[in-house]
């Protein structure tokens, strides 16, 4: 099967070990990954701030830059809500097939194991609402050999980030971050990973700050290591 890689912007600036992560996963199963270079931001950022031209602009420069007969998948669940939800208010165009990593995974299969046995949290961004993710990511973690799902107390509550929210609103995303690590840290569990670097990226700084021991990493990072 043939997909197309959405890598996002912060797998693009910060995070490229999480996008080449992605497409081993992905050729471990079975699929032909292509890169379309063009590629740029989803453009989500502009959107949640009403720049709604901007949103326009980018929505149609991805419709050219990808090819609307091949599926995309993304490690990400926000790039995926904005695709296929947020451009549906941006034009009328038809939607196109983009998939969350671990969502894609779970309908076409997914098997792997880990070498040594571990304790594992996920996290699941506030967007993956917007997708009906619900326990996907959970359910493909806990598909690995050798890992057992811990689960931590509310997690449902955003990890404080929000995007432009985190800089605006300092005072309270850090708040909000704090909480969520609290019941990280208090779940024991080995490792934390998360569909969205957006809240890894804002996690990892408040556990740095805090001087947290905590290992943060995206799921496509394990999911790489179980088929490795």
């Amino acid at each position: 099967m043939k997909v197309q890689l959405l890598i996002t912007c912060l797998g693009d600036a910060l995070y490229g070990e999480v996008g080449i992560a992605t497409a081993r996963v992905l050729q471990a199963v079975g699929c032909e990954v292509e890169f379309p270079e063009g590629q740029t931001c989803c453009g989500q950022p502009p959107f949640n701030a009403g720049h709604w031209p901007e949103a326009q602009a980018i929505a149609a420069h991805t419709r050219r830059t990808f090819d609307p007969k091949i599926p995309i998948v993304t490690p990400s669940a926000s790039c995926a809500a904005m695709i296929r939800h947020g451009y549906a208010q941006l034009d009328r165009e038809p939607p196109l097939e983009c998939y969350e990593l671990t969502e894609f995974l779970l309908k076409h299969g997914f098997s792997g194991a880990l070498r040594s046995p571990r304790r594992v949290a996920v996290h699941t961004g506030c967007h993956g609402r917007m997708i009906n993710l619900g326990d996907t990511a959970e359910r493909v973690v806990g598909s690995i050999k050798g890992v057992t799902v811990v689960v931590f107390g509310e997690p449902e509550q955003c990890c404080g980030f929000g995007g432009a929210f985190a800089a605006t609103h300092r005072t309270v995303s850090a708040g909000i971050a704090d909480a969520k690590l609290d019941q990280l840290v208090a779940c024991e569990a080995d490792e934390v990973v998360s569909t969205d670097l957006g809240c890894l990226m804002h996690l990892r700084g408040r556990a740095k700050f805090g001087e947290r021991e905590l290992l943060l990493r995206h799921v496509a990072e394990l999911l790489a290591e179980a088929v490795t």
